[in-house]
């Protein structure tokens, strides 16, 4: 579900793309050359009724397409002018080329070596205990980034069949950490550094990613789409169907995810090409910057004085710190936009009403925090928690009627243009029925497994609204960021850039570490005890 890229279509009929400049290679002759390539060899042995179409890139290469029953199952790219074949591909690489291994494909120089390392580097440093080598809390940090790195690695590469199965691992790790500070409670981070250091480097990463966003990154189909939408809006158009033909499936996220960009449209327009797109760079810093100053303000907040400054330097500095969130950063996509909706509403988590708002807006962007609506919906203040059913059942009632106003408001052009069953099969119907190969769902035959999986999410996603019975805003975050992995592993389309979802909840009882069920105190990293009940609670 909710995808980043959809898959080409293989082309019906051949067709010619004139270049700035003229092809010294025929159509006729590089559709000769490129059946002469053993990816091409191989499968006219296989399909001996092998049918070839061609046509011109923009670049200028020649794109040769073999296909057999309709589908296109080899694809070889031939330069225009030597002849010389550049790009072979089969299997999963020739309808979705994001699987090619591209390199900068996303966010262009974040994924190389010299900026990706140090950025780990800094992260881990920042964060990590010398006092207490053999901690979880260490742990998590080279979890986070040696565990999804090592997939990475081979996604970069274009070996998706070792990328997909390598970033299970670190999942469920960051699963059961989840899960194990909601119910058992655990210490977390306790940077080493100084306070001010983490200031400084703060200061640092929001001047460097907002600078390299601005100089170098690319904007992915996703930042695309959420401009095209803004722009439909801003005209009085349905934001539904009739994208532009280079990005048809544009069109399958929630409502929010095109609304949340009006106003950058408003200021840089969109042209009416894939271009820069200044509106989707301008969202994209915004989202990153709303959600660091978010996070500080929320660690101020769960902590009185001096020790709530360091908890939320800490939960700032790790956003800002983290390559997961740079990598979503520099792709200009809509995904930080998510974390900042969900830090939202950690923020006003007190009150059911705002709670639910905050919510609604975040469920009706990618439809992912859906799932997290039983959670936030039984959530009472630890002071109004008692033996009674009726604060639980006051609290739930009110977030239900605010969350559902929400989706109910900003689905009210929808509703009325294009309708809810169009707006159905856009989205949701579309995300539920695609195949994917980035997943292992999408790659191996496991429906039973599968659907046991999804059985066990949603058993989750219920279980913690009732138990803990007592929660904090700790346990909450906690609780909710293992709702959100759990969902991420059943989805038959999983990708870096959803890290950021989970890691906006999971950053706040990892930065300050959950009081265990017995009731001892088990974070120092203030170098004072933690108040029984954070003040966000009350």
């Amino acid at each position: 579900m909710l995808a980043i890229a959809v898959p080409a279509s293989a082309h019906a009929a051949a067709s010619v793309t004139l270049g700035a400049t003229q092809p010294a290679i025929s159509q006729d002759r590089a559709e000769k050359i490129a059946a002469r390539d053993p990816n091409a060899v191989a499968a006219k042995k296989e399909h001996p009724d092998l049918a070839t179409v061609s046509e011109r890139q923009d670049g200028g290469d020649w794109q040769v397409g073999f296909t057999a029953n309709g589908d296109e199952i080899v694809q070889v790219v031939v330069d225009d002018q030597t002849g010389i074949v550049r790009e072979s591909w089969t299997g999963y690489q020739v309808a979705w080329k994001m699987a090619r291994g591209y390199p900068g494909a996303f966010g262009r120089k974040i994924s190389a070596p010299y900026v990706w390392l140090p950025l780990c580097l800094i992260f881990v440093a920042g964060l990590f205990d010398r006092r207490r080598l053999f901690r979880l809390a260490n742990l998590d940090l080279l979890v986070i980034v040696a565990g999804f790195g090592i997939s990475e690695f081979f996604f970069n590469r274009g070996d998706i069949g070792l990328s997909v199965p390598l970033a299970y691992p670190a999942l469920l790790y960051l699963l059961c950490r989840a899960l194990w500070l909601g119910f058992r409670g655990g210490e977390g981070w306790r940077p080493s550094v100084p306070v001010t250091w983490l200031v400084v480097a703060i200061l640092f990463l929001v001047g460097f990613r907002a600078g390299l966003n601005i100089a170098d990154s690319n904007v992915i189909d996703v930042g695309y789409s959420g401009v095209v939408g803004a722009d439909r809006i801003g005209d009085g158009k349905a934001i539904y169907d009739n994208f532009p033909e280079n990005n048809p499936r544009g069109d399958t996220y929630g409502p929010v995810a095109y609304y949340a960009y009006v106003p950058f449209e408003q200021i840089f327009p969109w042209s009416g090409n894939w271009d820069d797109l200044p509106a989707a760079h301008a969202a994209a810093i915004f989202f990153d910057l709303a959600t660091i100053a978010g996070l500080w303000v929320l660690g101020r907040r769960l902590r009185p004085g001096e020790a709530g400054q360091k908890l939320g330097v800490t939960m700032a500095f790790a956003w800002a710190a983290c390559p997961y969130t740079a990598y979503a950063l520099e792709s200009n996509t809509n995904d930080e936009l998510v974390a900042m909706l969900l830090v939202a509403a950690m923020l006003v988590l007190a009150s059911p009403i705002k709670r639910g708002v905050a919510l609604g807006l975040a469920g009706m962007t990618k439809f992912a925090p859906l799932v997290l609506a039983p959670l936030f919906a039984t959530y009472v203040s630890p002071d109004d928690d008692g033996k009674h059913e009726t604060p639980r059942i006051r609290a739930a009632v009110l977030f239900g009627i605010a969350f559902l106003a929400t989706v109910l408001v900003v689905m009210t052009q929808t509703i009325a243009d294009p309708g809810i069953s169009t707006f159905w099969d856009r989205t949701i119907g579309f995300q539920a029925g695609r195949d994917s190969p980035f997943s292992i769902w999408g790659q191996t035959s496991l429906g039973p497994l599968h659907v046991a999986v999804e059985v066990l999410a949603g058993v989750l996603a219920l279980l913690v609204a009732f138990r803990p019975r007592r929660k904090d805003p700790y346990i909450v975050a906690a609780l909710g960021a293992a709702v959100l992995i759990a969902f991420e592993v059943t989805v038959t389309h999983w990708f870096y850039l959803y890290i950021p979802w989970f890691f906006a909840l999971l950053v706040i009882p990892m930065a300050a570490g959950v009081e265990s069920r017995s009731g001892a105190t088990p974070d120092r990293a203030s170098g004072s005890a933690r108040p029984s009940q954070p003040a966000l609670a009350r």
